[in-house]
């Protein structure tokens, strides 16, 4: 194996650099910590210590295995001691992280001497899925000085029950975030909101917490914290804790890099070395954990795969044994790249470049805890980073860790947000919430468009209110996901008996869950028997067969809004936001062994549309002409220009290929000529091409770098192939994206002037629509009611007792008995648009049993229906009447009923008019001014947008 060794380099340990806080620790915690064995912390300890007693917010981001912990538990510990009211809330992205820092937290507060035994001790609990209801309520009405968490939790039972936290919300003096570089792209779009709504309810329960971050080596965690919270953060990068010796090595296999994987893991079982290695897709985990399975003989049980999707008793057992050291290896996603505690490990494998320099290192930090030597092995896959760090291996060391992004106003998760705060607590315009100015333009948007809504100011000239008619939105909320989860349900046994082995976001669903996808748990093949959406679950069934799954189809793009243009060297460059439509149209099977193809199986999927951020490049027609006159095929240029540039844009932006998506076309009707466009590949976008539009040249480059020095001819996945291209990688032409991009970087800067683009715009907050030139409203009274026929589904047997209709044309009323029916329909006929109150449900149901025209063919604008579908619920024409208006109905349908008994038919008449003119009123004042009020259960008056 040793002459597939591209690169080895030994990175040399370092000493300790000890440092002590400028103001020294209370008695009791320095004999804890001499008790622990610490007689100094090292500078960035120190250093942390300092501000956070300060109360200044902080983020300590430094390589795995420094100490973080107690940066933050020391400065907890002290307040909680001078205050036993005060509280914290600990937050960590997994649950196993919170099992191992409560452990850690009460073994320094056992050994504080406080000498009255142990109830004026720090005390912590965890607050999560797996807390038993009793625990949970206990937790909630006598809380614990710390609380450790989820994001989850805050979210689904801290922010919208925060009545019943109160006591915690108003003594929080320290809020810690561990592992806040995995806030990025669309969780940390969710998170960015999460953290505001819970500052926001800190401040109205009189809290004022200081934030403490901990951070993977990442180039801009600062501005991430800021990003995340919109407050200022002081920066700790510089790691004062001791570190062992490690090995570099970078293996580019002859063969399969699974294969060289499987080998490298039997060497180190083979002399008892504890490894860990790391794939990239949960597919690939699963099979290297099975082939390594069937050839470890001794050890075959002594391994095991870990990864997202596993349920929660399935990862605890599988660290507990990886930590006890009866596993001596695990395969695993990202989802081990945390510090969850395992032990000590002494060999690092990953399977493919993880895409980022700093997940590399944190990958790697995993190993060599005590300080011995360890080994961290980089196994290249045929991806084109892979291949560039292999061909490059000093640009590896040389680059510094790049910066995490996220897109804190991301709309499609924003929206889903402000309608959670405004649930939890009514906004009001000023409040600090909404002085951001994307999130006061955005609430604005969404009253303007119905799902919020404006409550009036009364008379005592308090500002205007924002409500939600939501009582629960916050579990139609996915944290991790654009979309929401779908469970994958075996059904095996039975539909009636299945069992849910695993989720899996919807965006995601459509490529790797679809009808005949496979789909591997725990070693187990299992075939995608229905996808359905509708009831949000995969169901499943096992199978064991030879081959896997990949996705075929075609996609779409339009642009929506430009937010930014350039030049880039000889072509302009764009970024704004697009709408992209996807059809899966099919699958291969491929053999599990050899990849050959077996076939391609034809689906019928609806299509997938979101809108998302994205850059483009436009490539000059001149630039087509000439590639065509060298005789090479130009769209298969721009397709290899498009794989090449997303293979390579996790080198400038912290990300993964399969974060991105792309579409090339010859010829884009907005752009008006070829055009490449990379996109965030997750409705709203991420921030990924925000900052990619930022380095366009510095990606011209490298991917033009990247083409010429790959040794192939005809293009491979280490330059221009893509694994998950929907066409199959065709067409591809190597040479002529080598051209385009020789053209685009020998063009001129100042020759590209600015150029404008025809963009269809979202719908804006002006929704009003044009007039119809005549229009009818319609209201009738029946002669029986609802009991007297045999239920509300009779309708049609409870007669007529007066049809009245206002005619906008001669601005007078009409009245029509039951046996002038014909001339109704005849007037109905003359009309533009015929207006009314549940008129289409009820009134046409009671007319259709005493005429066969068919009144719903007519143009119809009920304003019930208009209503309900805004709100979700239905509302009385007296509410809003009342509301809008300041009238109220004269009667109701019984007081009706029991006119017409008494023959009273001028009384029903006349209140059959008033009910007439009311809706006409309300209709017309809608149109003008768009909107409508309303009173809602709290008795507040509230706008509610329509779109009359």
């Amino acid at each position: 194996m040793a002459h597939q060794i591209a690169h080895h380099r030994t990175i040399e340990g370092a000493g300790p650099q000890f440092g002590d806080p400028r103001r020294s620790w209370p008695e009791s915690i320095r004999h804890a910590l001499a008790l622990m064995g610490i007689d100094q912390l090292y500078n960035h300890q120190a250093e942390a210590a300092d501000y956070v007693r300060a109360g200044r917010h902080v983020v300590v981001a430094t390589p795995t295995a420094s100490g973080k912990t107690l940066t933050y538990n020391l400065p907890v510990m002290e307040r909680c001691l001078a205050d036993p009211e005060a509280k914290a809330l600990y937050l960590f992205p997994l649950k196993a992280l919170a099992q191992d820092q409560l452990k850690g937290f009460n073994e320094l507060a056992a050994l504080l001497p406080l000498g009255v035994g142990d109830d004026n001790r720090p005390t912590a609990a965890i607050y999560d899925g797996d807390t038993t209801p009793h625990f949970r309520k206990k937790i909630r009405n006598t809380p614990p000085n710390v609380i450790m968490s989820n994001p989850e939790m805050v979210h689904l039972s801290m922010l919208p029950h925060h009545a019943s936290w109160a006591e915690f919300l108003s003594g929080l003096t320290h809020i810690v975030v561990d592992e806040v570089h995995t806030y990025r792209g669309v969780m940390g779009g969710h998170m960015a909101m999460v953290f505001r709504r819970l500052q926001r309810l800190c401040r109205y329960y009189g809290a004022d917490p200081t934030f403490v971050f901990c951070s993977a080596t990442i180039g801009n965690p600062a501005q991430l914290c800021t990003m995340l919270t919109g407050l200022d953060v002081h920066p700790i990068l510089a790691s004062g804790a001791a570190r062992g010796g490690r090995h570099m090595v970078f293996l580019n296999p002859d063969g399969s890099p699974s294969q060289a994987a499987i080998q490298l893991l039997q060497a180190a079982l083979s002399r008892g070395l504890r490894t860990i290695v790391y794939c990239q897709s949960r597919k690939m985990t699963e099979l290297i954990s099975m082939w390594a399975t069937e050839r470890s003989g001794q050890f075959k049980g002594k391994i095991s795969a870990y990864r997202a999707g596993f349920l929660p008793e399935e990862r605890r057992e599988i660290e507990t044994r990886m930590a006890d050291g009866d596993l001596l290896a695990v395969i695993s996603t990202s989802a081990l790249e945390l510090g969850i505690d395992i032990g000590g490990l002494d060999v690092c494998i990953m399977v493919g470049y993880p895409g980022s320099i700093m997940a590399t290192l944190q990958r790697g930090g995993r190993v060599g805890r005590s300080q011995r030597d360890s080994a961290v092995a980089l196994i290249a896959q045929e991806d084109a980073l892979d291949q560039y760090f292999m061909r490059n291996p000093d640009d590896f060391f040389a680059r510094p860790p790049e910066s995490a992004m996220l897109n804190p106003h991301n709309p499609v998760i924003m929206d889903r947000h402000l309608v959670c705060a405004a649930t939890e607590l009514t906004l009001r315009r000023g409040e600090t919430f909404l002085r951001e100015e994307e999130v006061g333009l955005r609430v604005d948007q969404l009253v303007a468009l119905g799902q919020l809504y404006e409550v009036e100011p009364d008379l005592a000239g308090h500002p205007s209110e924002v409500v939600s008619h939501r009582k629960r939105p916050h579990r139609d909320v996915d944290l991790r996901g654009a979309g929401k989860q779908l469970h994958i349900e075996d059904n095996s046994s039975g539909r009636d008996k299945a069992l849910v082995i695993g989720t899996i976001d919807e965006h995601r669903a459509f490529r790797e869950a679809h009808p005949g996808a496979v789909y591997l748990h725990r070693g187990q093949t299992y075939v995608v028997t229905d996808l359905d959406l509708g009831g949000g679950a995969v169901h499943v069934q096992r199978n064991r067969v030879g081959y896997y799954t990949k996705p075929r189809g075609n996609k779409d793009t339009e642009i929506l809004e430009v937010l930014g243009q350039k030049a880039s060297f000889g072509t302009r460059v764009y970024f704004g936001r697009v709408k992209v439509t996807e059809q899966i149209t099919g699958y291969e099977k491929r053999a599990v062994r050899g990849g050959k193809l077996l076939g391609i199986v034809p689906l019928d999927l609806p299509p997938l549309v979101f809108e998302t951020e994205s850059i483009w490049f436009e490539v000059g027609h001149d630039i087509r002409r000439r590639c065509e006159e060298e005789f090479m095929h130009f769209m298969g240029g721009i397709h290899a220009f498009e794989h090449a540039a997303i293979g390579m844009l996790p080198l400038l932006v912290m990300t993964d290929r399969n974060d991105l998506g792309g579409i090339s076309t010859p010829m884009h009707p907005q752009v008006e000529g070829p055009a490449v466009f990379i996109y965030d590949g997750m409705p709203g976008g991420a921030g990924l091409t925000r900052q990619a539009f930022e380095k366009a040249d510095e990606l011209v480059e490298t991917t033009l770098r990247t083409i010429e020095s790959c040794p192939c001819e005809l293009g491979c996945p280490s330059c221009v192939h893509s694994p998950k291209c929907g066409s199959g990688n065709r067409p591809i032409d190597k040479r002529a994206a080598q051209f385009v991009l020789e053209a685009i970087r020998s063009g001129d800067p100042k020759s590209i002037e600015p150029k404008d683009i025809d963009v269809n715009m979202l719908p804006g907050i002006d929704m009003k629509k044009p007039a119809p030139n005549r229009y009818g409203v319609i209201d009738i009274e029946t002669r029986y009611s609802a009991d007297e026929v045999g239920g509300w589904n009779r309708a049609d047997r409870m007669g007529v007792s007066i049809a009245c209709v206002y005619d906008s044309d001669d601005d007078a009323m009409h009245d029509y008995e039951q046996d002038q029916i014909d001339e109704l329909v005849a007037h109905l006929k003359q009309f533009d648009l015929v207006i009314g109150f549940n008129h289409v449900k009820f009134d046409y149901a009671v007319l259709g049993g005493l005429h066969p025209f068919n009144f719903r063919g007519l143009s119809n604008l009920d304003l019930l229906m208009e209503v309900n579908n805004r709100l979700g619920y239905r509302l009385k024409l007296d509410n809003i009447a009342s509301a809008t208006l300041n009238v109220g109905k004269s009667a109701d349908g019984l007081q009706a009923l029991k006119w017409w008994q008494e023959g009273r038919l001028d009384l029903i008449t006349e209140y059959c008019q008033q009910d007439v003119a009311v809706t006409r009123d309300v209709y017309l004042y809608g149109r003008e001014h768009g909107h409508v009020l309303f009173t809602n259960k709290a008795g507040q008056k509230v706008k509610l947008p329509i779109d009359w």
